[in-house]
């Protein structure tokens, strides 16, 4: 795997809620253990602050609505001819069936793509996805799951190499050009790929799914892992199109 691709994925997980309160929770247990009781207090009292309040559902809920928010469901009486369904998480099991080997994301991703084909006629859709530690390509996994739901095998375009958003776009780039298609992806991660994909010159129409928003607004309510993992995927974007932004 490229070295440049592991760091990057390591300093993410660091600015990340869980992988921050790790950390200020490991400092102040060396503070602790050197003797420097005022920072360990410190640092320990910071690092239950956060995990309360990033599984907080109320807080979890804001930060990621106002990401979900910015862009429509896709308007299905469109017809425009390529879809573009970026690659998610998937894992290589024998023991399990096909639709177990894509992350919930991926396919909600290839089904709404999959439902937007069916939908526009001589459409082809494009899968990318790289394949990382686990050698098999996202794209190829997508591609699978489209073969099972019907997809012709001639109405596919498959990128293996891309490893993130920005050569996903590339990739895209080159087959579509300046002609508007259909962008399918989370509707946390869209607004970063509508940015990236438009920074190249192209024209994406944004076609969301996966929504982890909650409609439910009550306040006294505990602390949950789903509210932590909703909180992470805010930041996660967060931090991707502060990062987007820095390199121009």
């Amino acid at each position: 795997m490229d070295i440049g691709f592991i760091i990057k994925k390591t300093i993410t997980f660091f600015v990340e809620p869980m992988g921050f309160i790790l950390l200020l929770f490991a400092l102040g247990l060396y503070f602790l253990y050197v003797g420097k009781n005022r920072f360990a207090k410190i640092l320990l009292s910071a690092s239950f602050g956060f995990l309360f309040l990033f599984s907080y559902p109320p807080f979890s809920n804001f930060l990621i609505k106002h990401i979900e928010e910015r862009h429509e469901k896709y308007d299905y009486s469109k017809k425009i001819k390529y879809i573009h369904v970026l690659g998610g998480g998937h894992t290589i099991d024998e023991t399990q069936p096909l639709s177990s080997s894509l992350s919930d994301a991926s396919v909600k991703r290839v089904l709404e793509g999959v439902i937007i084909h069916k939908r526009t006629p001589n459409s082809k859709i494009i899968f990318t996805g790289y394949g990382g530690k686990i050698g098999v390509p996202a794209a190829i996994t997508n591609t699978k799951l489209a073969l099972e739901l019907g997809v012709k095998k001639e109405d596919i375009i498959v990128g293996i190499k891309p490893k993130d958003t920005y050569e996903e776009a590339e990739f895209s780039k080159s087959i579509v050009g300046e002609k508007e298609f259909v962008l399918v992806t989370s509707a946390t991660h869209m607004p970063r790929s509508m940015m990236l994909f438009k920074s190249n010159g192209m024209n994406p129409i944004a076609a969301p799914t996966y929504f982890k928003k909650s409609g439910e607004y009550e306040f006294l309510q505990p602390p949950s892992t789903t509210s932590l993992e909703r909180s992470r995927m805010a930041i996660h974007e967060y931090l991707g199109i502060l990062w987007a932004k820095i390199r121009g």
